[in-house]
């Protein structure tokens, strides 16, 4: 007749060494935690040598074997890269077409603001923001804005998307782009020379040493012209070097140039190391009396500029700015979503809360 002592300890041997106590207990119940069981294959000694065969074999309590843990983690690497890569490569894509392009310098006629082969970052969200200012920096198309020809047009961001999914191929045609520093805006009287012989504006004379090629005059060419409606007056900072707006007079547009044709602002030189600076507006351009009164419409004579002069041109650089800031944008993304996937991993192999 058993009592009820026999029965807790049947309980015992049941449950195995899976369910051990920080306090004191019974021999019997120390030789079945220690998986000393009876040779007759009790249920508690086989519980106990199950467990320590997925002990030894385990990275923990219920995991998965470590082999085929680190076999999950490489798949799941080569399963993300392609999606990393897509994503740094649309990334890049948005950023040189809507955001940021690099160009480097092949000429001297932006001397010495710019020098040749120097690398300029150019901003093309910023005219979305605020309008063209006076002493800006632009990166243009050529095409059409002083040649004759078809006015460049942007098109819609579809297809400016797919005009810049091309280019990162090889693919498409880049247009004849330029770099000038504009120096009247629409409604502007602009005009060469005054009696110290500086360029003016509105009537207002430019004080331009801080920018202008050591030595090189404001202008030898004489010019008067108000600038049409949507256009925009440039000029180079060599100007013994530049063929700019002085040198097209005679075209249409009395030698402006569209706004439309406006590809962004060079706001920073990144290349070489020892020339990185920012390019800000010269404080010649912040008078206010710049602003005070636009000119009536009229015009001068012009003198034709010499043959030498060069237009100063912005050639983009290859993939890898647009690739670097892609990548350095989708690597946090795809980190992101993948530790947001295990974590929802996890909470299903755990099941629900009871």
């Amino acid at each position: 007749m058993s009592g009820p002592q026999d029965s807790a300890a049947s309980e015992a041997r049941d449950s195995g060494s899976a369910v051990r106590s920080d306090t004191d207990s019974s021999p019997a119940a120390d030789d079945a935690a220690n998986g000393q069981a009876e040779p007759d294959g009790a249920p508690g000694g086989a519980a106990a040598s199950s467990e320590d065969q997925g002990s030894g074999s385990a990275d923990g309590p219920g995991g998965p074997p470590t082999g085929r843990r680190r076999k999950r983690k490489q798949r799941s690497f080569w399963r993300e890269l392609p999606i990393l890569v897509a994503i740094a490569l649309l990334f890049a894509v948005l950023i040189k077409t809507f955001a940021i392009q690099a160009f480097y310098i092949p000429s001297g006629s932006m001397e010495n603001t710019l020098e040749i082969n120097d690398r300029v970052l150019v901003n093309k969200m910023i005219y979305h923001i605020r309008d063209i200012h006076r002493g800006d920096i632009v990166v243009f198309n050529g095409d059409g804005s002083w040649d004759p020809g078809t006015v460049p047009v942007a098109g819609n961001i579809f297809q400016q998307f797919g005009q810049g999914f091309a280019s990162m191929f090889g693919f498409g045609h880049p247009g004849d782009i330029l770099i000038k520093r504009v120096i009247g805006i629409p409604g502007d009287r602009v005009a060469c020379c005054d009696a110290q012989g500086r360029v003016t504006v509105n009537g207002v004379p430019l004080n331009e040493g801080t920018y202008l090629y050591p030595g090189s005059a404001p202008s030898l060419s004489r010019f008067n012209i108000v600038v049409p409606p949507g256009r925009l007056w440039v000029m180079g900072d060599n100007r013994y070097y530049s063929a700019d707006s002085r040198d097209h007079m005679g075209d249409p547009g009395g030698g402006t140039i569209p706004e439309s044709a406006v590809v962004g602002r060079a706001f920073v030189i990144i290349w070489p190391a020892s020339r990185w600076r920012f390019l800000p507006i010269p404080a010649t351009f912040e008078q206010p009396a710049l602003n005070g009164s636009h000119a009536a419409a009229s015009s001068g004579a012009a003198v034709a500029a010499g043959n030498d002069l060069v237009s100063a041109r912005a050639e983009p650089t290859g993939q890898t700015v647009p690739l670097v800031l892609g990548f350095a944008g989708a690597v946090p993304l795809t980190w992101l979503q993948r530790r947001v996937r295990t974590r929802i991993a996890r909470r299903r192999r755990r099941g629900p809360k009871v």
